[in-house]
């Protein structure tokens, strides 16, 4: 018997509501770094573009430093003409070059994001139930798809404007350095006072966009239970429309608040940095002028130095701004990360995988117990066996663990104490994916995507042939209908499978099964929304289905089960009677009184 310690599940849920209450800290830049490994050798073309591109931008202050010193007092038109050629040769050189950098760059960028989506998108299909029970659709859908798109802005736009502004820097550093020392000297003095405040003003900004965030993620869940076909069906029927509106007006103008605080953090900073882009200048001809007055410099040094200072001021004036950027953009990375940090479905060290088509079919439950998250029972010390290609069925009133047992056995929820067997083999021991590959699931809410009749179907059996679909239809009696459709297998079946009824989304969902093939068969229910006559048919459609295969079947209506090879009655998480309908009648107990009544 399993026990001691906490139970597996409220491990997890205590772990997720933990993550979602406090922060881990920074992001580890390391982290960050990873993401762009596998594009090293873009990154560098990327690079190498930059101090092309940065090259080239000093051509015209020096250029004009030839003019002006040399060419213009020398009255050499032909020098001239060769100079001003250089000059727009060097700016259509550096556009092409951009132009490359710029392919290199979205190459990169979106190449990252498709691996973040798709590592993220993985993992959370790898998640635990007790996650998506605990989470709200719409944030999940937020952090995979606007947190993940915001860090392409960041990764074509910030990091990029990063790496060009500092080669930019460093290239013009050079080139005054090498006109005048002086003048260089005085030039690089009022850089502290742009850099210095940066840490504040970043760290409020980080924290503002995070709170921004969080109320993003309040919006997207509003909006995704509000507009999928249900949540519209509720609303309308509530006459809640106003209702609604209201609400979202009031989280759309909180939001509002929150974004305007983030576009004014700094602004008072970076009205500073302007002016400094435009005293910088300033301060060099008063300095150039009297070196020039007084030391002998030229005319052509004094305006090249100038106009080599706005390389100079304006790329750090730019990451000022990015600095304020790029510890925003940390929230975000920080939300995607706490996410891909959660733990999800693990195997055991020692599990191992069913061997495919060993299944025998035999099921034992060993005094198992599970209660849920919300300390609600379960099943308390449940004892079952289920023989090879038997028809067993559960029944009781709502809450009873019917459901849960079916649950249990797929491991979409672990117990807390107790055994799980399958042929003899403890399921903790099974691969999570080998054991569900055996078990076929037909539920009261049959679920299909907005894709072909076809498609849903292969979601079975990927690459099952038409005439294999068409087998499968033909025993859930669902072919004739498919056929007779104008687009038969290709037909869409909307939103949720909306554009069938539940009598033949149902039989869709029989005919899945029975591409899937597996040993073990749950019907949870499968029955309990029909009418009479579709019940009638899915009925008929689940005798082949069940033929040769152990059953497990959680009924609402009792009628559907009198043929059962074994009835388990529940009340409260227990088994209260067993037997055969005739055995159970018979006892006059709980099953009799349900029956009857």
């Amino acid at each position: 018997m399993f026990s001691g310690g906490p139970p597996v599940h409220l491990m997890w849920s205590n772990m997720y509501n933990s993550d979602k209450a406090k922060l881990k800290g920074k992001v580890e830049w390391r982290r960050i770094a990873a993401l762009f490994a596998p594009y090293w050798k873009l990154e560098l073309a990327v690079i190498g573009s930059i101090f092309v591109s940065s090259t080239l931008g000093l051509a015209p202050p020096l250029l004009t430093l030839a003019i002006i010193d040399k060419a213009l007092p020398s009255h050499n038109f032909q020098l001239l003409c060769w100079l001003v050629a250089a000059m727009v040769a060097s700016a259509f050189l550096a556009g092409l070059v951009g132009v490359y950098q710029g392919y290199l760059n979205s190459k990169v960028g979106e190449g990252i994001v498709r691996d973040l989506h798709t590592n993220l998108v993985s993992h959370l299909h790898r998640m635990p139930v007790s996650f998506f029970t605990s989470t709200k659709t719409g944030e999940i859908m937020n952090r995979v798809s606007s947190d993940v798109e915001s860090v392409d802005g960041v990764i074509t736009g910030t990091i990029v404007s990063i790496a060009t502004n500092i080669i930019t820097i460093i290239t013009t550093l050079i080139a005054i350095f090498a006109l005048n020392v002086s003048l260089a000297v005085v030039s690089i003095v009022v850089v502290p006072l742009m850099v210095v405040p940066l840490w504040p003003v970043g760290r409020r900004m980080y924290d503002a966009r995070k709170k921004t965030r969080t109320k993003r993620d309040q919006m997207q869940a509003a909006t995704q239970e509000t507009l999928s076909v249900s949540g519209t069906v509720l609303v309308k029927s509530f006459v809640k429309e106003d209702y609604e509106r209201k609400r979202f007006y009031n989280l759309a103008s909180e939001l509002m608040d929150l974004e305007i605080n983030v576009a004014m953090i700094g602004r008072w900073f970076m009205m500073a940095i302007t002016a400094m882009v435009t005293i910088g200048p300033a301060i060099i001809w008063l300095a150039g002028g009297w070196l020039a007055i007084y030391h002998g410099i030229t005319i052509g040094v004094l305006v090249s130095f100038v106009a080599l200072i706005g390389r100079l001021y304006t790329p750090v004036s730019a990451l000022a701004g990015v600095q304020i950027q790029v510890v925003s953009a940390l929230a975000v990375f920080e939300r995607i990360f706490d996410y891909l940090d959660m733990t999800e479905e693990k195997d055991l060290p020692e599990a191992r995988a069913l061997e495919q088509n060993q299944l025998i079919g035999k099921v034992e439950f060993d005094h198992v117990t599970f209660h849920y998250p919300s300390k609600r029972a379960g099943v308390e010390d449940l004892n079952l066996v289920i023989d090879p290609g038997q028809m067993v069925a559960f029944v009781g009133p709502s809450g009873a663990g019917k459901s849960t047992i079916t649950n249990l056995l797929t491991r979409l929820w672990e117990i807390d104490e107790g055994r799980i067997l399958v042929d003899d083999k403890d399921t903790k021991l099974i691969t999570r994916d080998s054991l569900r590959e055996n078990i076929g699931i037909v539920t009261q809410e049959t679920y299909l995507f907005h894709d072909t009749i076809a498609a849903n179907l292969r979601y079975a059996k990927v690459d099952a042939t038409l005439s294999e679909l068409e087998d499968a239809c033909r025993a859930a009696n669902i072919h004739e209908l498919i056929a007779g459709m104008p687009e038969g297998y290709e037909t869409i079946v909307g939103e949720r499978g909306h554009k069938l009824s539940g009598g033949e989304r149902q039989r869709l969902a029989i005919a899945r099964v029975l591409l899937k093939n597996p040993r073990i068969l749950i019907l949870d229910e499968a029955t309990s929304s029909l009418d009479n006559e579709n019940e009638a048919m899915i009925q008929a459609a689940l005798v082949p289905l069940m033929i040769g295969r152990t059953s497990l079947v959680v009924a609402h209506r009792l009628s559907t089960i009198i043929n059962a090879d074994k009835i388990f009655v529940m009340e409260n998480g227990r088994i209260v009677e067993s037997g055969t309908h005739k055995d159970l009648l018979a006892a006059q107990g709980v099953y009799a009184r349900l029956y009857f009544r």
